[in-house]
């Protein structure tokens, strides 16, 4: 099973983006978004961006991949 991560855009560099959740970074394309700026939220799937996203619904999808990862880790 595959999952898309969504992540906020700190960092632009031609077609390669970097971007952060959780404290964490990323590096990944932006090929597919041409659009795409610093500080749009992403989700990103096998290292690229394939959909910006409303923030508040990335704040959402990232606690629930934190639940799950608290939940599978005790």
């Amino acid at each position: 099973m595959c999952l898309a991560i969504p992540l906020k855009i700190t960092e632009i560099h031609e077609k390669t983006a970097v971007g952060e959740a959780g404290g964490l970074s990323q590096s990944f394309r932006i090929d597919f978004l041409p659009n795409a700026k610093i500080g749009d939220h992403v989700m990103v799937h096998a290292g690229f961006a394939i959909e910006i996203i409303d923030p508040i619904e990335a704040e959402k999808t990232q606690q629930l991949y934190e639940e799950i990862f608290h939940a599978v880790s005790n």
